[in-house]
């Protein structure tokens, strides 16, 4: 599986709490598309989230996000790390 890394815009003042939540609101969900969300961060200040995942494809990524309610803006392939 490969790596994705996506970002969503415009959740200015996210809260600790709504963050797990909605990582959580994907986690409930996210064997229907074969994806493994693994981490999420925040910037209250500008209303970016990050999330990275393991899955089959961006497709599959973005289908879960909306599926939870919160559609990502952008999904990006990590082709390498370090």
């Amino acid at each position: 599986m490969s790596q994705y890394m996506d970002v969503h815009h415009g959740m200015n003042g996210i809260t600790g709490d709504q963050l797990k939540q909605a990582h959580q609101a994907d986690l409930a969900i996210e064997k229907e598309e074969g994806v493994h969300f693994e981490k999420a961060w925040a910037d209250p200040e500008s209303g970016t989230v990050y999330c990275l995942s393991e899955a089959p494809s961006a497709e599959a990524v973005q289908r879960i996000h909306e599926r939870a309610g919160h559609p990502a803006d952008e999904v990006h392939p990590v082709p390498l790390t370090a």
